[in-house]
């Protein structure tokens, strides 16, 4: 079945997304998508772009977005750039930074990293966790190559305060510093400001998991102008109109709708915060989550078995099945009524023990 594939594509190991069925009725809990709707604005801006000019290409370079991004972030244009969904924006800065050259990230982290690492020949150090997984940011300063982590981290978590963001971008000139903030707005303060203060500071965003447009595909990045135009030489010797019209304009009016996200967010943030007391009266063992989701394990039933006996009963959740993360579930945080429901069944589970 690989012999006409390249000795680059047979060495992949492509990453796993978390499933998506196209049967049942489920409770997905498994791949943090946002339970709510997006913003009523967002759902009309649709609706009228949905015109006769799909016909005509899209703008290359996204103005609209951009100009929305540049004023909610504060941030100049020249300094944004817009793609479709995080994940290529991801795979252009590996591309343009990391491509022959070596990087670091934490071990425990968005596993999709390394693929990109094996797709533009990157040499990579994955940073042991320290104590209850926690990323060694103290591993990070200073490192002398490019560095790349969530804030918060996935599937952790966990957050790092600005000063941390400040510290590792000073002390690793001329290497680019990549923070992945898809789950931001969930817990902490983005650094897209920063970028005016460190030239070699990378932030990259997506509109997939607070703004609720996880199908349109919608990812920025904000940085000084050189990482920018180094985004777009990528993006240019391989598809210069990667945003559709329809996500250019929905994410536009997304930014501008912020007292509806923000409402959205709240609203997760307290379920979040009720699900811990739930967990710990079930006994499980989690990390106080920063995100829109939650890690956890037991220590009388195992992962696995949880993630079937869910799944049979039409709720999914992430289960990991490699070391160190073998015996933990990923829960997304959904609605309180479908929280009540996850939690009711757990309890069936751990009582059946």
């Amino acid at each position: 079945m690989t012999e006409y594939l390249s000795s680059l594509a047979k060495g992949l190991e492509p990453y796993v997304p978390g499933e998506q069925p196209g049967d049942g009725d489920y409770i997905k809990l498994n791949t943090n998508e946002s339970p709510y709707p997006p913003s009523p604005k967002v759902q009309e801006t649709i609706r009228k772009m949905a015109d006769g000019s799909l016909r005509l290409y899209p703008d290359p370079s996204s103005g609209v977005l951009i100009k929305a991004a540049s004023a909610y972030h504060g941030v100049p244009e020249e300094m944004i750039f817009a793609g479709n969904g995080s994940d290529e924006v991801l795979a252009f800065a590996f591309a343009a930074f990391y491509a022959g050259k070596k990087v670091v990230f934490p071990k425990v982290t968005y596993s999709f990293y390394p693929v990109y690492c094996g797709l533009f020949n990157a040499g990579y150090s994955q940073l042991p966790m320290v104590e209850k997984l926690g990323m060694d940011l103290d591993g990070m300063a200073g490192c002398g190559c490019g560095v790349v982590f969530p804030n918060p981290n996935a599937p952790t978590g966990e957050l790092a305060g600005l000063e941390w963001v400040e510290r590792i971008a000073a002390s690793n000139p001329g290497n680019v510093v990549l923070v992945d903030e898809a789950y931001i707005d969930f817990g902490g303060e983005s650094s897209a400001r920063l970028t005016g203060k460190y030239e070699n500071l990378l932030v990259v965003q997506t509109m997939s998991k607070s703004r609720a447009l996880a199908g349109m595909r919608i990812g920025l990045a904000f940085g000084s102008e050189k990482l920018i135009d180094g985004l777009k030489r990528v993006r240019d010797s391989f598809n210069s109109y990667p945003l559709n019209r329809l996500s250019q304009y929905a994410g536009a009016a997304a930014l501008e709708d912020d007292a509806y996200y923000k409402d959205m967010c709240g609203k997760i943030i307290r379920t979040r915060e009720k699900s811990f007391g739930e967990l710990e009266r079930l006994g499980f063992e989690f990390i106080r989550s920063s995100s829109n989701f939650i890690l956890a394990s037991h220590p009388e039933v195992p992962a696995a078995k949880i993630y079937q006996v869910l799944k049979g009963n039409n709720i999914l959740v992430r289960y990991f099945a490699k070391e160190p993360l073998q015996n933990h579930i990923r829960i997304t945080v959904g609605t309180d009524g479908q929280m009540k429901i996850l939690f009711d069944r757990l309890e069936k589970i751990i009582g059946g023990c």
